[in-house]
């Protein structure tokens, strides 16, 4: 390999690590989401949070650390949607950027 043919393979790598970057963030993005007066981040941190609460009504803190009154299992179900929404579309558009490269 000569210098150019680096220089290229170097390029490509880093144009591939920033696409890679700016799709975690679009999609880190589009896991907030509101309800019932609070901000929440769907994944599995919140998930494992609601699947902890002991009863349908619990008191946790959102995003912006503010106490907020819940149902945990209707968050419960709205954060797994939009987990799971997210995910796939995250992998498909991560697989298409993938194929073109």
């Amino acid at each position: 390999m000569n210098t150019d043919n680096l220089v290229e393979f170097g390029r490509a790598r880093l144009a591939h690590a920033n696409q890679r970057r700016l799709l975690r963030e679009k999609y880190e993005a589009k896991r907030i989401f509101a309800h019932a007066g609070g901000m929440w981040r769907a994944g599995p941190e919140l998930q494992t949070t609601l699947l902890t609460c002991p009863g349908a009504e619990a008191v946790i803190l959102d995003l912006y650390e503010t106490p907020v009154r819940i149902n945990s299992r209707e968050l419960l179900s709205l954060s797994q949607q939009r987990w799971q929404e997210q995910m796939t579309a995250w992998l498909l558009e991560l697989e298409t950027t993938s194929s073109q490269r």
